[in-house]
């Protein structure tokens, strides 16, 4: 896999380098050409805390995960972790959509974990009343419900938009047109 680390605050010294490197290597029996995959690292350093972001695209789908930690080697540890996870976690579905399907870069051979079943179905459906409102009414609204996400009908927007509350305290939107 040929890997590209970039740092945001912080000197990616040779070490870091061989260490993440050494670590991504662990994904490579998942691919049928590892080789033929660029996997993006973004190191960070904000306050005391250290955060590795790994994004790993293929054709077909992208692979990401983000970790945070005080000691950036354990947040490689718990990335690394993460991608095998969702990896492990998907191989029936994807499986089942890409089996058969040329220049698809993941090797099948590998133990699905058990639980995958159990997780992929839905077990809650609701319906909602979307009432219109405006962005500032739906800041208030997730606040009071305590919730990550809030989905509305946007009327400065006249679409359907959806408010997610970000690792950082601030919010985002998404507008569906």
């Amino acid at each position: 896999m040929k890997v590209s680390i970039r740092g945001d605050k912080i000197a990616v010294t040779k070490s870091i380098k061989e260490y993440v490197n050494e670590k991504l290597n662990r994904l490579d029996k998942y691919f049928e050409n590892p080789k033929g995959i660029e996997c993006k690292v973004l190191i960070k350093v904000k306050n005391q805390e250290q955060s590795i972001e790994v994004t790993v695209p293929t054709s077909r789908f992208t692979l990401r995960a983000e970790e945070r930690h005080q000691d950036l080697y354990a947040a490689t540890d718990l990335v690394i972790d993460k991608l095998e996870n969702q990896i492990r976690k998907n191989k029936d579905r994807l499986d089942k959509k890409y089996r058969g399907i040329p220049k698809f870069e993941l090797n099948f051979d590998f133990e699905a974990l058990d639980d995958d079943e159990e997780n992929s179905k839905i077990v809650k459906r609701k319906d909602i009343d979307m009432k219109p409102m405006d962005e500032e009414e739906a800041i208030l609204q997730i606040e009071l419900l305590n919730h990550d996400f809030f989905v509305f009908k946007n009327i400065d927007e006249d679409c359907v938009s959806v408010l997610y509350k970000r690792k950082d305290g601030s919010y985002g939107i998404i507008n569906v047109k």
